[in-house]
């Protein structure tokens, strides 16, 4: 039952993050990127603070674990902002198979250190996942001069989630998921304050922006990321993470839908190779 239970807020995940890709992509259109993973941070922190309110949840008061939740939030938030930063300037398709290449960082990670078994197969997965990465990496004939930046901040922020996911789960699994993303979200709001004093924060005008931020903040980052924290308390890190490459394929489909996005040859090639990487890490 319980088996079930977590497959169902599985695919509810899966669907909010799938869908979340070309939605954040619309909302980039209205505002500036500064302000839209500002917005998101902050909506999303209040709808959870408001959460933990009612639900009467416990922030820890033990110092060593308040230092590691802030850590977690640190790692996260800088992920997030990195994998914002480079949707800009990527399709909302390419850039969730590039975030989910995160199945592959968790994989390399888990080994020394979370004691998970290392086989020949897996390995073979990572270095086929990882040749995708450099096919989406490289724009034009020469591989060295045409390096895609934003291509690295989307596999920075999938490596930075990855990260969060080890920590989480050697150090903070026993936190509840809610205070748990809180802290994620919250950090970021700290963190990006600063820069929005300097560069100032922008609402566009337009009202078909709100129900954007709000899917993309309450939904995906606020229940979907506090689901996620929650199966990755119960699930095993490699399992749980190699099974989300169902979302980059399901973002593919969202934005052709959404934005009308196609898809080159060279990046089915890509992503193929990354999806095959993924499936045989996954696979015992």
């Amino acid at each position: 039952m319980k088996r079930l239970r977590n497959w169902l807020l599985f695919s509810i995940v899966v669907l909010i993050w799938s869908s979340n890709w070309p939605v954040m992509k619309v909302g980039l259109s209205y505002v500036d990127p500064w302000s839209f993973i500002y917005h998101r941070f902050l909506l999303s922190t209040t709808a959870l603070s408001l959460l933990l309110f009612i639900l009467k949840r416990r922030i820890p008061v033990d110092k060593r674990e308040l230092v590691r939740l802030f850590i977690l939030g640190l790692i996260t938030s800088i992920g997030i902002t990195s994998t914002s930063l480079g949707l800009v300037y990527e399709k909302s398709g390419v850039s969730a198979i590039l975030t989910y290449t995160q199945p592959l960082f968790v994989f390399c990670m888990a080994i020394p250190f979370l004691g998970e078994k290392m086989s020949i197969g897996r390995v073979l997965g990572v270095l086929i996942g990882f040749l995708g990465v450099m096919v989406l990496s490289t724009r034009g004939d020469s591989f060295i001069d045409s390096l895609d930046f934003p291509v690295f901040l989307l596999v920075a922020g999938a490596f930075l989630w990855a990260t969060a996911i080890i920590y989480y789960k050697k150090f903070l699994s026993h936190i509840d998921p809610t205070v748990a993303n809180i802290f994620q979200l919250g950090v970021g709001v700290i963190l990006l304050t600063p820069v929005i004093a300097l560069k100032g924060l922008a609402f566009p005008p337009s009202l078909n922006y709100i129900p954007v931020i709000l899917y993309t903040s309450i939904c995906a980052q606020g229940v979907a990321l506090t689901l996620w924290v929650l199966l990755l308390r119960e699930e095993e890190a490699t399992v749980l993470s190699s099974s989300s490459f169902m979302v980059p394929v399901a973002a593919f489909i969202f934005g052709w839908l959404i934005l009308g996005e196609t898809v080159e040859p060279k990046v089915l090639f890509g992503s193929a190779l990354i999806l095959a990487g993924v499936y045989m890490v996954n696979k015992v």
